[in-house]
């Protein structure tokens, strides 16, 4: 199983780390020419989803990113990368790839000293540790939206078809389980 994982800025490695252990192969996706060769899952990580934005569309990746996921593209996006599947955010005029159909808002817990740590359930996957970094969360899904995890009454967690959107970075944990619920959608 080939798994791309985006890598203009934000925490990709941690990603690539964790689908390798699991037996993924991995390759950064950082330029057009990357796109050539056929993989079955993308990874949209955590970082600053404007710069992300920014970049992919400078790098000429934004069209044919969206529309692979479009396509049915299994997609995980954390932090930043659930901000740009969100085809809404409340608190920012700017909408990515929009794929999503759920409302989020940007830097929902604060600023860096915000960031906290939980163990919650996520459906399909179990109990798990959560790391809020900046965090987003989901404040309305759209309809056949699955919400899959919620903390202090919060959605931090959604699938919509082959796209799994989370406000949490599982890759900063040696806890595999949301990667695992990923990769059974690539296969």
């Amino acid at each position: 199983m080939k798994i791309a994982v985006l890598a203009v800025q934000g925490a990709f490695i941690e990603h690539e780390k964790m689908l390798s252990s699991l037996g993924a192969e991995c390759f950064e996706i950082r330029q057009k020419k990357d796109l050539e060769q056929d993989f079955d899952g993308l990874v949209l990580p955590g970082g600053e989803s404007t710069v992300q934005g920014k970049l992919l569309r400078e790098l000429d990746l934004f069209e044919p990113l969206q529309q692979k996921i479009k396509q049915g593209l299994p997609v995980l996006g954390t932090c930043a990368g659930l901000i740009l599947l969100a085809n809404q955010l409340s608190n920012d005029e700017h909408v990515y790839f929009g794929t999503l159909p759920v409302t989020v808002r940007r830097n929902a817990y604060g600023r860096q000293l915000g960031s906290f740590y939980a163990e919650q359930e996520m459906k399909g996957v179990g109990k798990i540790p959560m790391t809020f970094i900046r965090a987003p969360y989901i404040e309305s899904v759209g309809e056949d939206v699955e919400v899959l995890a919620e903390v202090e009454g919060n959605i931090v967690g959604v699938r919509y078809g082959n796209q799994i959107g989370i406000s949490f970075h599982p890759e900063v944990t040696d806890n595999t389980a949301v990667h695992e619920y990923f990769l059974s959608l690539c296969k």
